[in-house]
């Protein structure tokens, strides 16, 4: 049987009172010197240990001060189903940064289906819980479909309204998409959203079809401690031979 490393145990010492309220937050932690001697381990293995701790998201590190245990943070509920779903999810404020147009680039020319370098329109927004940017939404759109028309994303105003006004342009939106998947908050993104690079974020790619054919590809990035995901299905089931239904 193979022993578990040192630094993991002496993190579950320290972690399962934090997660069973034991060790409430707010708390100092013992120093690195004093759990090396209270665990008769040694200085790296309690500061391994210590630094796990901080990448779980339970101990926060406060130079000059030591290692304290983190309040857990308020998780806010992302509702991914329509308006009419009654999901009783609070809904994200929403400021809107502004809209360009750009050469598209890949891979979102092979989301959109269209040429690199081909003009789409670029539209990015912040949700805001208590007026606090949460997530960030980046959305394009091929610029053939509306240019020259009022129906650019130009001075809208609303997030709602992508598929009314695609839908006025001639471009019936029938299909929505969306994949979810994680990676590492960039630098830049990290501005905007007041978070630390390399942290990790909620990625949900979501693409409008109108035909067949992509019409706007966007990202939502949302800070994976910050935010949740609520899914509301409907299942459909056939109606029993039994089943008068209604006349």
């Amino acid at each position: 049987m193979t022993r578990q490393p040192r630094y993991l145990w002496l993190a579950e010492q320290l972690r399962d009172p934090i997660l069973r309220g034991k060790t409430p937050p707010g708390t100092r932690l013992p120093s690195r010197t004093r759990l090396a001697r209270t665990y008769r381990v040694s200085e790296q293995i309690s500061r391994t240990a210590l630094r796990l701790l901080v990448t779980e998201g339970l101990v926060e590190a406060r130079p000059g001060s030591g290692y304290f245990v983190r309040s857990p943070p308020e998780a806010f509920r992302l509702c991914r189903t329509n308006a009419s779903s009654g999901s009783g999810a609070e809904r994200l404020g929403y400021e809107d940064i502004g809209t360009e147009q750009e050469r598209c680039a890949p891979p979102l020319n092979s989301r959109l289906r269209i040429r690199e370098g081909d003009p789409v329109y670029r539209t990015t927004s912040y949700g805001l819980s208590a007026r606090v940017p949460v997530t960030l939404h980046r959305s394009w759109e091929p610029a053939a479909l509306t240019a020259g028309t009022p129906h650019t994303p130009f001075g809208t105003g609303s997030r709602n309204s992508l598929v009314n006004r695609l839908d006025a342009a001639g471009h019936t939106v029938d299909r929505i998409i969306e994949e979810v998947r994680t990676r590492a908050l960039r630098d830049s993104e990290a501005v905007l959203l007041r978070s630390a690079p390399g942290v990790p974020v909620l990625v949900i790619e979501r693409t409008h079809y109108s035909g067949g054919r992509p019409v706007e590809t966007s990202d939502l990035l949302a800070v994976a401690e910050h935010c949740s995901l609520l899914y509301n299905l409907t299942l459909s089931r056939p109606r029993s031979p039994d089943d008068p239904g209604e006349d």
